[in-house]
């Protein structure tokens, strides 16, 4: 940087704006347009976890924000580097995750003169994040970082995207001319009205069997104490749908019948969508009525356009101040009695019994339920344990097996592959509990390189690997929906991926007994590298819970 002290590069200007709101962890990899951002980097005192692949950033910075509640930073370079960068964009806006990717990008003077790796990047970025747009000023550079942060993290949280184009990161600007960010934090969503609390308690009140729907954004640790507190001032079942298998969630037990004979549904920031299946159908009782508590307006007006007459109630309302009213008003309202309550959460924390002896038939494979029966202990003796589930037919039985206390899973947007890259956020986080990542040998295989990543970095985790050779949740498909002798195109090699995490400087071990998996767990602990759990497993569908 030049001596000059009475002015700043654009740069300059980007990486002191992150460092003056508290974002001093950067996901990312570098490339001609941000080099600049990686010298100012260095005064600005930001840590750059410089990663393998693009998503891998934008994975990363989802995590962040996931566990977090604050905004999460990737960082790109322009042209191919967004492109790599955009689709896991995609992830995080289904996961409800307060995220900002900052993308390179082509000098504004080279623009529609077919300059260096010039696309329309804020165009390709705009239908999978909350704001997208590119810098226009040096000067302005501050402010449009805040700006980024303030809108990825109001109302409903989710990813934004600003590109800097690199003239302006080169560009010097007097001090007395910078705007910097105003550090203005979220932008509340209005209030719950008492009176609109009052009503929806009544509601809740005279309903014989009413749940509470809850969005992926209080899916983290303070997001499911505050949901505790509510179920039980309300004395409703509160559960959150954060999973492309919506109510057929493999983590909610036998909540497809419990929803069934659902009288209320409330909608606590959930939209309405397919994870709901819209609250109609044969998964519904046709009478069910539907309360929308949300910070869109236009949600609150879509559950309207569904329900055709069934919407009881609706309101915009910041979630969680709502519920936060919602706990305060009902300490004088008409309380229910226990009995719903108490069948909910029996139906939601069932598991068939057969689960607790059930074993591969299947000589050198495990059954997914040995391997979590297993892995269980591990994940209870600390609760600040970090469980990651990523996709699949395996994780879905280690969604259902494995208690939820901090998880982070695939998501809404049923993408996978961030699971390696989720874990090494997961373990900047927390310094000390476990971190494990359960996922197949389908999903390693998107961003098995970030392994090298957490090598470098020193961040030890363990991955659960099941292999079983084959795209298995797609192989199901093929046997449901076209028979057996139809089943082709999805098959892999059983590859000894715990070599390969090795060959990077990590921690593998290869299981094909059950008796041999808590041996391994302990070794993969105990080494403090990053480390692969390959283990041989049949090829099992999801669990699908029913009562009785």
């Amino acid at each position: 940087m030049s001596a000059d002290t009475n002015s700043l590069r654009g740069a300059d200007i980007v990486a002191r704006s992150l460092e003056r709101l508290g974002c001093k962890q950067v996901f990312t990899l570098s490339g001609n347009h941000i080099m600049s951002i990686f010298d100012a980097a260095l005064e600005a005192k930001l840590d750059l976890v410089h990663v393998r692949h693009e998503a891998a950033a934008v994975h990363m910075a989802d995590a962040w924000g996931r566990l977090t509640g604050q905004a999460g930073i990737a960082m790109v370079t322009g042209g191919p580097g967004h492109a790599n960068a955009v689709g896991a964009l995609y992830t995080a806006l289904g996961a409800e995750s307060p995220m900002v990717l900052l993308s390179g990008h082509a000098a504004t003077w080279e623009l529609g003169r077919g300059g260096f790796q010039e696309i329309r990047q804020a165009d390709m970025a705009a239908p999978v994040t909350k704001a997208s747009w590119t810098a226009t000023s040096a000067a302005t550079l501050g402010r449009d970082i805040g700006e980024a942060i303030r809108i990825a993290t109001s109302g409903r949280p989710g990813p934004v995207h600003l590109s800097l184009p690199s003239d302006l990161l080169e560009e010097r600007v007097e001090s007395n001319a910078i705007v910097w960010p105003n550090g203005r934090g979220a932008s509340p969503a209005p209030a719950l009205t008492t009176p609109v609390a009052d009503a929806v308690l009544a509601a809740i009140a005279a309903a014989a069997r009413p749940i509470i729907f809850a969005p992926p954004q209080l899916s983290n640790m303070s997001g499911r104490a505050l949901l505790g507190r509510l179920e039980a001032a309300l004395r409703a079942p509160a559960v959150i749908l954060e999973s492309p298998r919506g109510i057929a969630d493999a983590t909610l037990g036998a909540f497809s019948d419990l929803v069934r004979r659902a009288d209320l549904l409330v909608l606590l920031g959930k939209a309405l969508d397919f994870t709901t299946r819209w609250a109609s159908g044969p998964a519904f009782d046709p009478a069910v009525q539907v309360i929308a508590i949300d910070p869109e307006a236009a949600l609150v007006d879509r559950a309207a356009k569904e329900m055709n007459g069934r919407l009881v109630l609706g309101g915009i309302a910041d979630i969680r101040a709502a519920a936060e009213t919602l706990i305060v008003r009902s300490a004088t309202a008409k309380t229910r009695n226990d009995r719903w309550l108490t069948e909910a959460r029996a139906a939601l924390d069932n598991r068939p019994a057969a689960w607790a002896t059930v074993a591969s038939k299947t000589s050198g494979r495990l059954h997914p339920a040995e391997v979590f029966r297993a892995l269980r202990p591990y994940v209870e003796r600390d609760p600040d344990t970090v469980l990651i589930c990523d996709g699949g037919e395996f994780a879905q039985w280690g969604q259902s097996m494995l208690p939820v206390r901090r998880r982070l899973i695939n998501g809404v947007a049923g993408s996978i592959g961030s699971s390696l890259s989720f874990a090494l956020s997961a373990r900047l986080l927390e310094p000390r509990a476990p971190v494990f990542a359960v996922l197949g040998d389908g999903t390693i295989g998107f961003h098995l390189s970030e392994f090298e990543t957490a090598v470098r970095r020193k961040l030890p985790f363990v991955a659960i690997l099941g292999n079983d050779a084959l795209w298995n949740a797609e192989s199901q498909i093929q046997l449901r929906e076209y028979g057996k002798d139809r089943m082709h195109g999805c098959e892999l090699m059983p590859a000894r991926y715990d070599l390969v995490v090795a060959a990077l400087g990590g921690h593998g071990e290869f299981v094909e007994n059950a008796a041999d998996l808590p041996g391994a767990i302990e070794r993969a602990l105990e080494s403090h590298k990053p480390a692969c759990i390959n283990i041989m497993i049949e090829s099992i569908a999801a669990p699908v819970i029913r009562l009785g």
